[in-house]
């Protein structure tokens, strides 16, 4: 029912819950204009959180990132010349702000664009600390920690 929907979510929302909460969505896709630029891409930007190429398939066109030996995060090539590849946001998960540092300073390296540095974003909620670029394509990618900085 509504009601006991609505206090579960309040549960999850409490900023001492947000690592424990299982992960509702399994795998995300993004499409991408150079299968090779966004793999080397990826490769560096995501190292710090963990991530690594596990699978490309370049007769597919494909890619998949993850943990483990479990991709999570794909790329794909766009094969039509006339569509446009629209940006998207993708949130990645940090245990520490140190991490979301780290990426940060990794994908800028590796030829992102600036779309926020490292820093605390209050305005989502007071232990939000997040850092922002664009891809190759413009994709929005974040790492962030919603853990208490504890100095």
């Amino acid at each position: 029912d509504a009601a006991r929907t609505t206090t579960a979510a309040r549960r999850v929302r409490t900023a001492a819950s947000y690592c424990i909460v299982a992960a509702m969505i399994d795998h995300i896709g993004l499409r991408v204009s150079d299968l090779g630029k966004s793999v080397e891409f990826y490769t560096k930007a995501l190292a710090p959180l963990g991530y690594a190429l596990i699978m490309r398939n370049d007769e597919w066109g494909v890619a998949g990132f993850g943990v483990g030996d479990k991709p999570d995060f794909w790329i794909s090539f766009q094969r039509e010349a006339t569509a446009k590849i629209e940006g998207i946001h993708v949130a990645f998960a940090a245990s520490r702000r140190s991490i979301v540092d780290e990426f940060y300073q990794k994908a800028m390296a590796a030829g992102a664009t600036d779309n926020g540095p490292p820093g605390p974003r209050p305005m989502y909620h007071e232990n939000y600390y997040g850092g922002f670029v664009r891809d190759p394509d413009g994709h929005n990618i974040e790492a962030v920690c919603h853990e208490a900085y504890l100095g």
